[in-house]
């Protein structure tokens, strides 16, 4: 009889235990919505593309050699927004929008992009969620005139654009988290040359 009793009840401590375990684990670790929306800061360590003067006494050119031009660095900071949609448990897909301004030698420039692609969350227990991304869309670029530096604007320009990268959420309550950071490499092709720049964020995850 005991035997007959202890099979009829194992289904249903098995069955308890799971939800014991299901609810006893970190909220980090259970779904948190299919929706997350990031806003915050944004810094583009650019490379700028400019025009430079010749000298008076340029050394011979061979036809269409081109106009002269340099790669310049800039440090430019706005903001990212972006919205991931799950598709599965930890894979969505992420559409990214930013805006990085700045000055260089005194012109103003500023970069916007638009990405889109898949996102992999990777949970770990506590309140910590590593995450990797690879986006692709479109830049496009703007420069001011230059005065008295020996550099002129190429003016505005756009191409196609990629992002490769990840970062770190910390949990801080169920519905919200902290970006702590994400690193991307973030490539564009603007004025018939490439650029191979490092762009950072931060901010705040709001989970729907």
């Amino acid at each position: 009889m005991s035997k007959l009793v202890s099979r009829r009840l194992a289904p249903l401590f098995g069955s308890a235990l799971l939800l014991f375990a299901l609810f006893a684990l970190p909220a980090p670790c259970r779904a948190q919505g299919k929706i997350q929306i990031f806003g915050g800061y944004s810094y583009l360590r650019a490379s700028v593309e400019v025009g430079q003067v010749p000298p008076l006494n340029p050394l011979p050119c061979p036809p269409n050699c081109g106009t002269p031009s340099i790669s310049q660095k800039a440090n430019l900071s706005g903001w990212e927004v972006s919205g991931e949609y799950g598709l599965f448990p930890l894979l969505g897909v992420v559409a990214d929008f930013a805006g990085d301004y700045g000055t260089l030698d005194g012109a103003s420039t500023h970069v916007h992009s638009y990405l889109f692609g898949p996102q992999l969350e990777l949970p770990l227990p506590g309140h910590i969620s590593p995450f990797v991304h690879a986006l692709f869309g479109g830049a496009s670029e703007s420069q001011n005139g230059f005065s008295g530096s020996g550099l002129y604007s190429l003016g505005s320009d756009q191409s196609f654009a990629s992002a490769y990268g990840g970062g770190l959420d910390l949990h801080l309550v169920p519905f919200v988290s902290l970006r702590v950071i994400q690193l991307d490499y973030f490539r564009t092709k603007l004025h018939g040359a490439t650029q191979n720049q490092l762009r950072l964020a931060a901010g705040l995850v709001l989970h729907f």
